[in-house]
């Protein structure tokens, strides 16, 4: 019994003893942690302390800069106020001295304005003092004196007058035929066309005289074939490797030679072949027809025609008249009665009209019967073309024309079926026309060389490039333009060059 007392005892004393220890080390471990925040917390103090007094130290410092910077700001701003302040007091006095001088010189105006006005007066009365002294020497009003005077005038500018037209009637008279040769050879020198002679093509050429046989066929049936299909004639005969087409429809005629060229080329000669290379051929002479009456519209300049008379003209490509092609000369004589009719004041659309639309006939004079005059006239006045146009058609062949465009386009056809013995320069003319060109550009100023080219029909000027600049260039051309288009008579148009070359020339060594 004693022992477990004692044992118990011995235990609450064991534990009772661990408890103090154990409270008496909580309390120290805590103190230990109180302490080192503590001294934790005034390491954070002490650096908080040092970085706030940096941070002062900075702000202090950059304090001190930014008053300083501002003071030399302060510094510049009232320098330049103060230079501007003695600009503006020398402006001042720049203005005040001005502003005196105007008003001196507004003294000294009205003070000759009165002078003046002074004068004014005294030369009024010297005046009004003559016309007395005048009016009782002469016995008559200063009305009376100017009315005399008013009726000599009119008289003596009567009398003037009439001279005059008279003069200019007699000088009109003596110089119209003068003019009316200088209106012709004006218009047909600026025409200035390609002088050319061409002829139909009546034959064909062959391989060998063996393809006349193949042409003829059997029993004759190709050569028949080829008449009936095209309405030509062929003609074999002795020529030489040749075959002669005869017909005066000159678009059939072009047909068959088409059409030949192709069979002989091919080399299958038969009646079926035949009327498919004709009918190709056909087609493809109807495409030239109407290409070439487009072209030629549009080289004469004229739109608005019908499509069928423009098809028509194209016809004329395979119609010549005397070795001329007739749809050229069409076109020839549109231009001429156009630059005639501009030159006396006459409608030119008519007559550029009338003179392209003029041989129209000719091209159905092989199946129309009558003049061709007659026949274009009444063709294009089924196509809605005015009377205007058709009357000079119809007139461009009589004695006697009812209006000035029919006169022209009679005159523009004469011109242009006369046009090659009319234009031809002999070689001595020709380089006069040269020299004269060449010593107009060379009567400038600053020019230094000058060379006509292409026939007259350009001249190229070199000019000195210290005395002539880029604009003057332009300047330069113009008034050479004007000179020549002032002093000289030549064909067609002159296209004038001016160059104007500066060069830079090292040498090395």
């Amino acid at each position: 019994m004693d022992l477990a007392l004692t044992a118990v005892i011995t235990a609450l004393l064991v534990g009772v003893l661990a408890g103090g220890l154990s409270f008496y080390l909580r309390g120290a471990l805590i103190t230990r942690g109180q302490e080192a925040a503590r001294a934790a917390a005034e390491q954070q103090i002490r650096r908080a302390d040092a970085r706030s007094k940096e941070i002062l130290l900075e702000a202090r410092e950059h304090g001190i800069k930014t008053r300083t910077a501002l003071e030399a700001e302060i510094r510049a701003e009232r320098q330049e106020l103060q230079r501007l302040e003695i600009h503006v007091e020398q402006r001042e006095e720049t203005l005040e001295k001005r502003t005196s001088a105007v008003e001196e010189r507004d003294r000294s105006l009205e003070r000759l304005q009165e002078q003046l006005e002074g004068e004014r007066t005294d030369l009024e009365e010297v005046r009004q003092r003559e016309d007395e002294r005048l009016e009782e020497i002469s016995g008559l009003s200063a009305i009376d004196a100017r009315q005399m005077l008013m009726v000599r005038a009119e008289e003596a500018i009567e009398f003037d007058l009439a001279r005059r037209y008279r003069d200019a009637e007699v000088q009109a008279r003596e110089r119209s035929d003068e003019l009316a040769r200088d209106v012709l050879a004006g218009a047909i020198q600026r025409l200035a066309s390609d002088v050319v002679s061409d002829s139909s093509v009546s034959s064909v050429p062959l391989p060998n005289d063996d393809m006349k046989g193949r042409l003829i066929g059997r029993e004759g049936r190709n050569i028949r074939a080829i008449e009936a299909a095209t309405g030509v004639d062929l003609i074999i005969d002795d020529t030489p490797e040749a075959v002669t087409i005869s017909c005066f429809d000159p678009i059939r005629r072009e047909v068959a030679r088409i059409a030949l060229g192709q069979l002989i080329q091919d080399g299958r000669i038969h009646p079926a072949r035949i009327e498919e290379q004709v009918e190709k051929a056909r087609r493809e002479v109807g495409e030239v027809v109407q290409k070439a009456g487009e072209e030629a519209l549009f080289e004469a300049n004229i739109h608005g025609l019908h499509p069928e008379l423009v098809k028509i003209v194209g016809r004329l490509k395979f119609r010549y008249s005397y070795g001329e092609n007739v749809l050229r000369h069409s076109v020839e004589v549109s231009l001429l009665a156009g630059m005639m009719a501009a030159e006396i004041g006459a409608r030119v659309d008519v007559c550029k009209v009338a003179g392209f639309l003029h041989d129209i006939g000719k091209a159905l004079s092989h199946e129309v019967e009558g003049p061709h005059a007659e026949i274009g006239a009444d063709l294009v006045l089924k196509y809605n073309v005015s009377d205007q146009i058709a009357d000079p058609i119809r007139q461009h062949h009589d004695s006697e024309m009812t209006t000035t465009e029919a006169f022209l386009v009679a005159a523009a056809d004469a011109i242009s079926a006369a046009r090659p013995g009319a234009r031809r320069d002999t070689l001595e003319q020709y380089v006069q026309r040269m020299q004269a060109l060449e010593d107009t550009a060379r009567g400038f100023e600053g020019v230094e060389r000058c060379f006509a080219i292409q026939a007259g029909r350009e001249i190229r000027v070199m000019v000195q490039p210290e005395t002539v600049d880029d604009a003057a260039c332009a300047v330069l051309a113009r008034d050479i333009t004007k000179r020549i288009e002032g002093t000289l008579s030549y064909p067609g148009q002159i296209k004038v060059v001016v160059i104007r070359e500066s060069r830079s020339i090292e040498i090395a060594r």
